[in-house]
């Protein structure tokens, strides 16, 4: 269906104006295919992409289709070998430069367009996705390398690898990525260990960059979902209570 919809897209772009160069076509092209990103987000991802930097929405959008994309190979995936095969093209194309990659896939084109220079952390969330792959119940050592990879391209947005601001935005995706998860996980010792591992983090001191004020928003929806045993991050009036409280002062 969006394979369908990204062709239309291209379609509209070509035939708008014929006056266009490419670089601007891209582009324009690029802003209609994250409209198409946003359906698909949760409520949660779209208060975060609200709240967030104008200057880095889209990137953040990128990142929230690349995440789901991987999200979705993981759990259709019912031998491991082939979900490794399709998470191991993700890798291998994002290694490449934006020449060498093929065009046509609505995501990595997003990701050209707003990742160029960071896909190092895009390959962490390929990893991190990856691990979900293994027989479960995953280990702690293997909950919190998922969370860890799916929280790199967060942090990337925050600054230099290891800065202050990388540790925070690192530590609140990392709660995010577990939260989310959890929600989609049944009961028993694997979700039970997701919830505390996600409770058990000390890294989360200070309020994060004003920036990043989305990511906020997202910690603590998921701070308040894995304290309640793992509910759905926008359950329950006080959900957006607590959003609309972040959104405005950062914690």
């Amino acid at each position: 269906m969006v394979n369908k919809i990204e062709s239309s897209h291209r379609e509209k772009v070509d035939g708008a104006d014929r006056s266009l160069d490419s670089t601007t076509k891209a582009r324009v092209y690029a802003l209609l295919i994250m409209q198409v990103f946003s359906e698909n987000l949760a409520d949660e991802q779209h208060l975060a992409l609200a709240y967030t930097a104008a200057e880095l929405r889209d990137q953040l959008g990128t990142y929230f289709a690349l995440d789901r994309r991987l999200g979705q190979i993981v759990a259709k995936t019912t031998e491991p070998m082939l979900g490794q095969m399709r998470l191991a093209w993700w890798r291998d194309v994002l290694a490449k430069t934006v020449a060498q990659r093929p065009s046509g896939d609505e995501v990595l084109d997003a990701v050209s367009s707003y990742w160029v220079g960071n896909e190092t952390a895009l390959i962490g969330l390929v990893d991190g996705w990856e691990i979900m792959l293994a027989e479960p119940p995953l280990r702690r050592g293997q909950a919190k390398s998922f969370a860890h990879g799916r929280a790199q391209p967060l942090a990337a947005m925050a600054g230099a690898d290891h800065s202050d601001a990388w540790q925070r935005a690192h530590a609140a995706g990392v709660r995010w990525a577990l939260a989310d998860a959890v929600v989609h996980l049944p009961e028993g010792e694997e979700r039970s260990a997701f919830i505390k591992l996600g409770l058990d983090r000390t890294s989360d001191v200070g309020i994060l960059a004003r920036k990043l004020r989305g990511l906020a928003v997202l910690e603590s929806l998921a701070l308040r979902s894995l304290k309640a045993g793992g509910r759905p991050l926008m359950e329950g009036r006080g959900a957006s209570l607590v959003a609309f409280r972040v959104g405005l002062l950062g914690r």
